[in-house]
């Protein structure tokens, strides 16, 4: 049971895809922001300055990764504003749709990167990395792997 739409133009469709990219992004910023402004506390803390190399390395990595992923959840808006009026949604959407997945790909680095931040302290470290290694695979496997199998099925 497929779904299709005969009855849409192609304009309709690019009005459709442009919402539904606008949905997914107004759940994915708002996340994002918020583990970006966490993250930048973090380095105000006076225990994070005791905190060796390794942490700081990590830390420096997860808040840059944060920081492009808000940034590539962001851009569209700007793109939109600049773009608004000039008949281009086909290109609005594609180059929409490729920050999303490059966002994604950032939230993943950085959601990460903060649970190695918080796990380094509570576990040893190879124990923290394993845990993150195991987080890192679930995303994987819930964002790229699940919908590359029901692909494949159709």
């Amino acid at each position: 049971m497929a779904y299709e739409r005969d009855d849409e133009s192609s304009g309709e469709r690019l009005d459709r895809h442009w919402s539904e990219l606008l949905q997914e992004l107004r759940l994915v910023q708002t996340g994002t922001q918020i583990l970006f402004a966490f993250l930048l506390g973090i380095a105000f803390q006076n225990q994070f300055h005791a905190a060796d190399g390794f942490t700081h390395a990590v830390y420096a990595c997860t808040l840059i990764a944060a920081a492009l992923a808000v940034a590539l959840f962001l851009a569209p808006v700007a793109l939109h504003r600049v773009l608004y009026g000039h008949q281009l949604r086909d290109r609005l959407v594609t180059t929409t749709d490729r920050m999303a997945r490059g966002g994604m790909a950032l939230l993943i680095a950085s959601m990460c990167g903060g649970v190695l931040i918080a796990l380094d302290v509570v576990l040893p470290r190879p124990a923290a990395v394993a845990t993150v290694a195991g987080v890192l695979v679930w995303f994987v496997t819930l964002w790229l792997a699940l919908p590359a199998y029901i692909r494949h099925k159709r």
